[in-house]
């Protein structure tokens, strides 16, 4: 008996995406794996259930949980989900560990391997696999969306009858896979764009996309291409040369943020006061508590009746046919080296699933885990 894939409903609030789309489900059966989904998961992904063929169409999560041997999750699994889960069942998707302590306990009382897409290391052999990148470009992209249609200005210069509309001044913070979206994003509607990270070797980067880079003269390259922790004079020294680029900005989007930590505060109460009246702030790292200490997760504010303050949440979900698709084929290129004749055969010696792995043989295996549980 080949092993069943079961692809579930995502229950998440406001949660779009599935892990699943028509052309991967098709390549992992010619795996040889049974693919099973939940009747109508994809519909909010825009997929209709008539798409995904030779796929098999369960009606329930209990039903199609039953016998699974591996699981695709986008949003971590609730206790209740687990508990249909089989014993030694092998669950992807991502994890956020270190919001979902009983979840952890849980899956090592059943003994269920988990891999955690948060902890797929970024190497260069595992790009393809990066579903945070994947989900930040269009985090990036969006995001700038929302900004053009909460400010009170054209993003393109344009030459009117009534004379000439100059373009708006549009800075990204952060320069990663999500910034840098944004800045091409951007660009492309015409605004002028200024960029800053504390990462100095992201300028080439952002001037390739048409940015001029910020240099605050602090230089902060860390692990495993994040930036490390500032020191209190590092962090005065970015804000008085950013406070004078912020408070010329139209729009600021800020992408700064680190998996599984608080998102870094780079704009101030003070730096705000000093913006245009009528000037917008995108807070694309309200995941992790936002970039700037007014930014409210999941709402939109007017801060003094002069400056607005977004602060979305799980904003990849709102494009979901891409979100999933790229979503799916990540998955995909992590899982499939390991599949052989319709059955998993996971190898610890791979390095990429060694460093993806957060739970197995009932115990939490991730290194990476453990020490920022350590040393919070």
């Amino acid at each position: 008996m080949p092993m069943r894939l079961a692809v579930p409903n995502e229950i998440f609030p406001g949660e779009r995406r599935i892990a699943l789309e028509p052309n991967v489900a098709r390549r992992l059966r010619d795996l040889g794996l049974d693919v099973c989904m939940e009747k109508g998961a994809a519909l909010s992904a825009h997929f209709a259930d008539a798409a995904f063929e030779g796929v098999s169409l369960i009606n329930t999560p209990a039903e199609l949980y039953k016998g699974a041997g591996l699981i695709f999750k986008v949003q971590p699994p609730t206790l209740e989900e687990l508990d249909m889960i089989d014993p030694g069942a092998v669950i992807v998707g991502f994890m956020q560990p270190h919001k979902n302590e009983a979840m952890l306990h849980k899956m090592c009382e059943k003994n269920i391997t988990a891999l955690a897409m948060e902890l797929v290391p970024r190497i260069s052999r595992a790009q393809s696999m990066d579903a945070l990148s994947s989900q930040a470009a269009i985090a990036g992209y969006k995001g700038v969306l929302m900004g053009a249609d909460l400010a009170s200005v054209f993003f393109p210069m344009l030459t009117t009858a009534a004379g000439t509309i100059r373009p708006a001044r549009v800075m990204v913070i952060g320069a990663g896979v999500a910034g840098l979206q944004a800045i091409a994003t951007a660009r492309r509607l015409g605004a002028v764009v200024e960029a800053y990270d504390v990462r100095s070797a992201t300028r080439e980067q952002c001037e390739s996309l048409g940015a001029k880079f910020i240099d605050t003269g602090v230089s902060a390259e860390g692990e495993g291409g994040y930036a490390r922790e500032l020191s209190e004079q590092e962090k005065q020294q970015q804000r008085d040369v950013l406070a004078k680029h912020i408070a010329q900005c139209d729009v600021v989007i800020s992408t700064a943020a680190i998996p599984g930590r608080p998102s870094p505060k780079i704009i101030s109460r003070e730096m705000v006061v000093e913006m245009k009246i009528g000037a917008v702030i995108v807070d694309l790292a309200s995941e992790g508590g936002g970039n700037c200490e007014l930014t409210v997760p999941g709402e939109t504010i007017e801060f003094e009746s002069r400056v607005t303050i977004h602060g979305p949440l799980n904003v990849a979900s709102q494009t979901p046919v891409h979100a999933s698709e790229m979503y799916a084929r990540n998955l995909f290129n992590l899982m499939s080296p390991f599949i052989k004749d319709g059955e998993l055969e996971l190898d610890w010696n791979d390095e990429v699933l060694a460093k993806t792995v957060l739970t197995c043989e009932g115990v939490v295996k991730s290194e990476r885990y453990r020490r920022e549980e350590i040393t919070k």
